[in-house]
C-alpha cells in the first residue's frame, strides 16, 4: 500500500499536451526560415571545371552567383512558391479512424430523401471548403540556398560562363594558364 495515490494516468494527458504544443511550435519556427541545399556535380577536365545544380521550378532572376575571393565562388538565392488551394476528400482515414462520415451504400425507393442526402453532403462540402486549406505533404524545396566552391587551382575569372535549363544550372569556370617565365631586360 501507497501512501500517495498513482495519479500518472491522470497527469499523461497534460505532459501529451505540453510535448504537442511544443512539437507545433518547433514545426511553425521551422516553416518560417526555411533553407536548402541545391544538389550539385563538380568535375574537373584538362582546362576547366564544370559545376551542374538542380534548380526545379527557380527563376533565372532568383539565383546570384559571384567570386567571394580568388579561387572561391559563392551561389544563393531565394525560392517560393505559389500555394495551390485544395480540400481533403471527404471520409480519409487518419490514424486508424474514419472521418466523420462516410457512404453507406442504400436502396431508396423515394426521390425526396436521396435529394435531402444530398443537399446535407453539398453543405458538409461547402463548410470544409471556408475552413481553409490542409496540405498533406509539401516536400518541394523553398527558401533561402546558399552553395560555395573553392578551387584548387588558380581561375580565370572574368570567362565564367554560366546557364539555366530544364532546372538544371551549368556553371564552366576555366582555369587560368600557368603563368610563364619572362625574362625581365636591365636598363
Amino acid at each position: 500500500m501507497s501512501l500517495f495515490p498513482r495519479f500518472t494516468q491522470e497527469v499523461s494527458p497534460l505532459f501529451r499536451l505540453l510535448d504537442d504544443y511544443d512539437r507545433q511550435t518547433l514545426r511553425n519556427l521551422n516553416q518560417k526560415v526555411r533553407s536548402f541545399s541545391p544538389k550539385f556535380d563538380v568535375k574537373e577536365l584538362k582546362d576547366s571545371y564544370e559545376l551542374h545544380g538542380e534548380f526545379p521550378g527557380i527563376d533565372q532572376k532568383d539565383i546570384n552567383i559571384e567570386w567571394t575571393d580568388s579561387n572561391t565562388l559563392s551561389i544563393s538565392g531565394r525560392h517560393e512558391t505559389v500555394k495551390e488551394e485544395g480540400t481533403r476528400p471527404q471520409g480519409f482515414i487518419e490514424e486508424g479512424e474514419a472521418k466523420e462520415h462516410y457512404h453507406k451504400p442504400t436502396v431508396e425507393d423515394e426521390g425526396q430523401s436521396s435529394t435531402q442526402v444530398a443537399q446535407k453532403e453539398s453543405q458538409e462540402v461547402s463548410k470544409n471548403e471556408e475552413s481553409g486549406t490542409k496540405y498533406w505533404v509539401t516536400e518541394r524545396s523553398v527558401g533561402e540556398f546558399h552553395r560555395s566552391f573553392s578551387f584548387p587551382a588558380r581561375i580565370d575569372q572574368d570567362n565564367v560562363k554560366a546557364s539555366l535549363k530544364n532546372g538544371i544550372l551549368s556553371i564552366v569556370v576555366p582555369k587560368a594558364k600557368a603563368p610563364s617565365p619572362r625574362k625581365i631586360n636591365i636598363e
